[in-house]
């Protein structure tokens, strides 16, 4: 058995599980009341080149049996957030590389209703620390567009290094865009980065 995944992390109101099938109605509820507030970050499908396939984008099932099917090839920690018994986000750990260089990346959404109270901190801080001591992950990266503040608040305050801009990286809201890229190494949180976060979220210095 994997102690990896499935599992399911929590600490106070936020709790991050498996993605299921039977999540879809309060998925669905979730990003419609935020298309606004999530677009301007959200992955699109690049035009196809001249004579190529036209990509579709995968419909709500098809989703979550890839996330599964990634999942139990070892590759990715799809997860739902929770808070306070409520489905309020997604979080992605993606591209998982073993070998010589053991990564992944992190990527996030949250439903605004709940932005600013400490969930996307609690949640990134959660799947860290299960990639460093449970997966046996060394790096993690969080990649960011430039304007996304919101998103880039939840990294420095979590204390990632930021480490440089990637020119057009991502399809995004119907264009290549920049990303700003930030990572930690397991050695930079040895005492497990929820840890730090409860600290600095209470006001104790690092």
């Amino acid at each position: 058995m994997n102690p990896a995944w499935p599992v399911i992390l929590a600490d106070g109101g936020v709790v991050l599980r498996p993605i299921k099938l039977r999540d879809q109605r309060a998925w669905r509820e979730v990003n419609r009341r935020n298309r606004d507030w999530l677009r301007p970050w959200e992955a699109t499908i690049p035009p196809p080149a001249p004579g190529g396939p036209l990509a579709q984008r995968p419909t709500y099932r098809q989703m979550v049996r890839h996330l599964r099917a990634e999942a139990n090839a070892g590759r990715m920690l799809p997860f739902v957030i929770e808070y306070e018994g409520r489905l309020v986000g997604q979080l992605t750990v993606a591209g998982i590389t073993w070998g010589s260089m053991c990564s992944g990346h992190v990527g996030y959404w949250v439903d605004r209703e709940v932005a600013g109270r400490g969930v996307m901190p609690t949640s990134v801080a959660l799947a860290v620390d299960h990639c460093f001591r449970t997966v046996g992950l060394h790096r993690i990266e969080v990649c960011i567009r430039p304007e996304n503040t919101p998103s880039r608040r939840v990294v420095e305050k979590l204390g990632f290094r930021e480490e440089g801009l990637r020119p057009r990286y991502l399809h995004i809201d119907g264009a290549w865009r920049d990303h700003l890229v930030f990572a930690l190494t397991a050695e930079e949180v040895p005492e497990g980065l929820l840890r730090r976060w409860h600290r600095v979220s209470r006001g104790t210095p690092r």
